[in-house]
């Protein structure tokens, strides 16, 4: 039986951005993009410069054992990785964006201001936990985020309407797998994942969305939900401007 390797995500990334200036780095990465109902989510989790300044340590004293992108683990192992990565990070959020916000707005706006509501909660909780001189009253830290893709879709939603007000606005970096490769991201696609899918499976056993299945496909288009979707008709948690059947 063949055994398929898991990457081993570092903190080279973070590191690179820590030595060019940031006090915080903050690793997004969404999760609910391509279902057919709930909501969007993106996770955030912020690291500290001192949490990635030992270099004589190797990436299994810094990280978290058996992280990797959520999409690479078993759900087990993600609600086991939960409780840790809350505690290794020093802040972490979850932003969502409604499946009505994604009709209105279109995936690309809604993933943003997802995203903008994730990086509002953990600039709270910095602020809250004020560590090692973070978000005191008389400074604020340099914070740069690190974003799974190609694709910047929370810089160009700084400032707009629906947008959450930030005290500090991140300087972002794409980067294409980061999700596997950057401890951060790794994090809080985790992170954003077991929040989506206990709240998809807390729908699922509703009378109203029982039929759906969404305690076993959490929104997504199996060939049941979809046969589900024909015979009821959408419900008022599917994303209805979307090719449903």
């Amino acid at each position: 039986m063949s055994v398929v390797a898991h990457i081993v995500p570092t903190l080279n990334l973070e590191r690179s951005l820590f030595d060019a200036g940031a006090d915080v780095v903050v690793g997004f990465d969404e999760v609910g993009r391509g279902a057919l109902a709930g909501p969007v989510m993106v996770g955030a989790a912020a690291l500290r410069r001192s949490q990635a300044s030992t270099r004589t340590l190797s990436v299994m004293d810094l990280v978290p054992h058996g992280l990797a992108d959520s999409k690479m683990l078993t759900e087990k192992r993600r609600e086991a990785l939960f409780t840790p990565l809350q505690q290794w990070v020093a802040a972490w959020g979850v932003g969502a964006a409604t499946n009505h916000e994604i009709d209105q707005w279109g995936i690309s706006h809604a993933l943003g201001v997802a995203a903008l509501r994730a990086l509002a909660q953990v600039e709270e909780k910095l602020r809250q936990a004020a560590e090692g001189g973070i978000f005191v009253e008389d400074s604020a830290p340099a914070i740069s985020g690190i974003l799974d893709g190609p694709n910047d879709y929370i810089s160009k939603n700084v400032s707009t309407f629906d947008s959450p007000a930030l005290r500090i606005i991140p300087t972002m970096t794409t980067q294409i797998k980061a999700d596997q490769t950057c401890a951060s991201v790794a994090a809080a696609s985790v992170l954003a994942k077991v929040t989506r899918d206990r709240l998809m499976e807390e729908l699922g056993t509703r009378r109203e969305y029982a039929p759906y299945g969404w305690v076993k496909n959490k929104g997504y288009g199996s060939v049941a939900h979809r046969a589900a979707i024909a015979a009821r008709g959408p419900s008022d948690m599917h994303r209805v401007s979307w090719h449903l059947v």
